[in-house]
């Protein structure tokens, strides 16, 4: 019989649809056809690009060349401009401002078709800290309320180019999920005085049946109302509300985590598409004692159609016990 299960910090409902339970083999992937030709984020190509933010590796002092090992540039087509005031307006009931922001691509890596699970420590952890800094940097731009960092793998999960980049976008508001997590945990900490999110960690590790992988300071689960199959939350042990307090070592741990958990997705779903987004507290907020920065990665393999929109619910045809289990089992070394 399917199951409705109700998500405790947001309180949003999935059915877990256990009669038409899938493994990844039941699961078709569109083999993607690459496309070839020209890169814009390829090295030799920095001039067809906006000028660079930021970059690592290069020996050279000379921006915009070759030799970079990372490299972060505003985006061409941005959905927000930084350039202007927010000149906040009301039309009637409705209300507007100016497309105020920041929006910026990280190319992660110099080599064209290389993944997040292909990369070695050394380079992803770059990768980690080029969010780190970026948001240090635009936090410093007080019309920016909050940063969102995202990545969509594959054309079927958003991506147009195929050169693995993540992508960045300042913005002068919160947005509605963040504010969702933000009042959900506030609610469950007024009442409990606890952290939902060490909540769920302290519950996951008891019972040891939707952990994919941990170390000593992160652990993936498969959450408990997870909207899509091998859907996956990667979360700090020790509390934690703001992805920039980070120390260098717990970047170390968590690039080793993220890695891992991105090779057994690859192994289970080779080359599957799929989202990630980094969800942190907002911009210039002390440490919050009812918020937990985390990672959410979203495989794409269902479907979001009339009564997703319509109603808010999502239908997942793969339990996460089942999915933790088959991740948690694969033989890395095989």
């Amino acid at each position: 019989m399917p199951e409705l299960r109700r998500d405790p910090i947001i309180g949003r409902w999935v059915i877990i649809a256990k009669e038409r339970g899938k493994r990844p083999s039941d699961f078709v992937i569109e083999k993607e056809k690459t496309k070839g030709g020209f890169c814009p984020l390829c090295p030799g190509n920095e001039h067809t690009t906006p000028p660079e933010v930021l970059a690592y590796g290069r020996s050279t002092f000379a921006p915009n060349t070759p030799g970079w090992t990372l490299r972060v540039v505003p985006n061409k087509f941005p959905a927000l401009v930084v350039e202007g005031d927010l000149d906040k307006q009301g039309e009637g009931i409705y209300d507007k401002m100016n497309g105020i922001g920041a929006h910026e691509v990280i190319i992660e890596t110099p080599r064209h078709n290389e993944t997040m699970a292909q990369m070695s420590h050394d380079q992803l952890i770059q990768v980690f800290w080029a969010y780190r800094d970026r948001m240090v940097d635009l936090a410093k731009d007080m019309r920016f309320r909050y940063i969102i960092v995202f990545k969509n793998f594959g054309r079927a999960a958003g991506a147009s180019l195929e050169h693995s980049h993540s992508q960045l976008i300042a913005l002068p508001i919160v947005p509605q999920r963040i504010e969702e997590e933000l009042k959900g945990s506030q609610r469950y900490f007024d009442y409990k005085e606890r952290c939902v999110y060490c909540d769920i960690i302290r519950q996951e590790r008891s019972q040891n049946i939707r952990i994919v992988c941990e170390n000593s300071d992160f652990i993936v689960i498969c959450p408990y109302a997870p909207r899509a199959p091998f859907e996956m939350w990667l979360m700090p042990k020790n509390h934690q509300s703001s992805y920039t307090s980070m120390t260098d070592a717990q970047f170390h741990s968590l690039t080793d985590i993220f890695s891992e958990a991105m090779k057994r997705l690859d192994k289970a779903l080779p080359r599957v598409p799929y989202n990630f987004m980094l969800h942190t507290a907002p911009l210039r907020t002390p440490q919050l004692e009812h918020y937990h920065w985390h990672i959410e990665i979203m495989p794409k393999l269902t479907m979001i159609a009339g009564f997703e929109w319509g109603t808010g619910f999502y239908i997942n045809p793969t339990p996460p016990e089942e999915s933790a289990k088959f991740l948690r089992e694969i033989d890395l070394e095989g």
